[in-house]
């Protein structure tokens, strides 16, 4: 007994006839009919019943249906966990990470997954979040670190691992450096430091801005936010940061909440929400978001 016959068999069945089977199979319609006979003879029944017009189950061929489609369902599951272990074996993963995000332990996770699945290619872009989002939802990317506002993109799912006011950091002597919060208004007619548009914290911005009736005046950008807060301890404009950048500058550089509105930015783990295509993908999704470390707590 043969997977094929089992297949034309079941065929047969779901298209009601040998010749809608053939078309189906892309295969001669004699040779469908031939297989068939010779499932019939190994099991020693008739499966059809061919005195009709259309060709029917016999009582035999109702028992047997059910075994063959189950056959052929588990020759399917050994076939999926074959290509999923050759995907772990020699897979490929494409990750992307969001410029200078080295807060959320990317690169440890990275080096983690790599002794985990040493066969794994891991290749990494560093990108603007804008453009991670858009190769993520046009599947040049698996998943990636990206830097978001308060709302999700459409057609991601997120593992958001940080979740950080965003600032206006100025040097010590700066007339906003006394005081413990500023509205979004106070920043027109200053010179700001920003990260370029395509990021995050400056889609935050521009959008408070647009709320408030003003056009921020961004005199220099910084792809690294650190080169941000350097810039910005130098006396060169207001930072516009992530909290937690601005106070690794302390005392050089002084954090001012930001409020109506407040300013908030996320890091998060994206991949599309349909799921990630390879297995080798799905395993490093599943690691990153157990915190690097395997079903038996091992790292």
């Amino acid at each position: 007994m043969e997977l094929r016959q089992l297949a034309y068999f079941v065929a047969v069945v779901d298209r009601a006839g040998f010749t809608a089977a053939a078309a189906e199979l892309h295969v001669a319609q004699p040779g469908v009919s031939a297989q068939v006979r010779q499932l019939e003879r190994e099991l020693g029944v008739a499966l059809f019943d061919r005195s009709g017009r259309r060709v029917r189950l016999t009582a035999a061929g109702a028992a047997v249906l059910p075994y063959a489609r189950a056959a052929l369902a588990a020759a399917d599951a050994a076939r999926l966990a074959a290509d999923e272990l050759a995907g772990l074996v020699r897979g490929r993963v494409a990750v992307g990470m969001v410029v200078a995000c080295t807060a959320v332990g990317v690169l440890e996770l990275l080096s983690g997954f790599r002794r985990r699945h040493p066969g794994i290619e891991v290749s990494l872009t560093e990108a603007s979040s804008d453009d991670l989002v858009e190769r993520l939802r046009e599947g040049s990317l698996d998943l990636a670190w990206v830097a978001v506002g308060p709302q999700d993109p459409p057609g991601l799912t997120l593992q958001v691992l940080a979740d950080e006011a965003i600032v206006a950091a100025v040097a010590p002597g700066d007339p906003l450096a006394g005081r413990d919060r500023l509205e979004v208004g106070e920043l027109a007619g200053r010179p700001l430091v920003c990260l370029p548009a395509g990021s995050a914290v400056r889609a935050c911005l521009a959008a408070a801005c647009r709320a408030a009736g003003l056009v921020p005046q961004v005199a220099l950008e910084a792809s690294d936010p650190r080169m941000v807060a350097q810039l910005a301890a130098r006396g060169l404009g207001v930072g516009i940061l992530p909290e937690s950048t601005a106070a690794a500058l302390a005392p050089a550089l002084r954090a001012v909440p930001v409020a109506s509105p407040h300013l908030r930015g996320r890091v998060a783990l994206a991949w599309r929400a349909a799921g990630p295509a390879g297995p080798a993908a799905r395993a490093l999704i599943a690691f990153a978001r157990s915190g690097g470390v395997d079903a038996g707590g091992r790292p």
